[in-house]
């Protein structure tokens, strides 16, 4: 396994939809050793998830986990969810702000609005369909980690950009009870 380089703002890859990927891929060892180098990165990051864009691979490929991870103490528990050419649908028009970064966007937060219940389609890392139901948290960073296959980054989405914020600011003065901020 490798830890893999992670692309900032600015880099151009990351303004662009990636790439569908073919189901007869995803049983390939090359496609299988590129999903362990971004779970590895990821948990390395202390990311809460990672698409394939963030390392210069135009997948739609998205992997999500939150354990115990410093940057999202108070987070609820993700078990690791692999995501190959997402589909995701409000299941209710309720939306829910809350702060979010990124590790292509170092040391930033913002409030960002996302629906707060969702139906989830995709394949999974076997290539087989899974459809499942997420919320709060969990349907956040999955919204997170989806945008950036279709060339968005949280920035995008900040309604108000008065509540971007330096890391180090955010967590002086806005850091709710020791976390929980979403993004990768």
């Amino acid at each position: 396994m490798a830890l893999l380089t992670i692309a900032k703002l600015g880099h151009p890859l990351l303004r662009q939809r990636a790439l569908r990927v073919e189901p007869e891929e995803i049983a390939t060892l090359a496609f299988q050793a590129l999903l362990e180098d971004m779970i590895e990165t990821m948990r390395k990051e202390n990311g809460a998830g990672l698409a394939a864009p963030q390392i210069f691979v135009s997948k739609r490929l998205v992997v999500v986990e939150v354990g115990r991870n410093p940057r999202y103490p108070e987070a609820p528990p993700i078990p690791l969810t692999i995501l190959v050419n997402p589909e995701l649908a409000p299941l209710d028009p309720e939306m829910e702000e809350g702060w979010e970064g990124c590790l292509s966007v170092d040391n930033l937060r913002g409030r960002v609005a996302r629906f707060t219940r969702l139906g989830v389609r995709s394949l999974d890392r076997r290539g087989r369909e899974q459809n499942f139901e997420a919320a709060g948290f969990f349907a956040r960073a999955l919204q997170h980690e989806c945008d950036h296959l279709d060339g968005t980054l949280f920035v995008d989405r900040v309604r108000d950009t008065r509540t971007l914020t330096h890391l180090k600011e955010w967590e002086r003065y806005h850091l709710p009870n020791g976390g929980g901020q979403a993004g990768d």
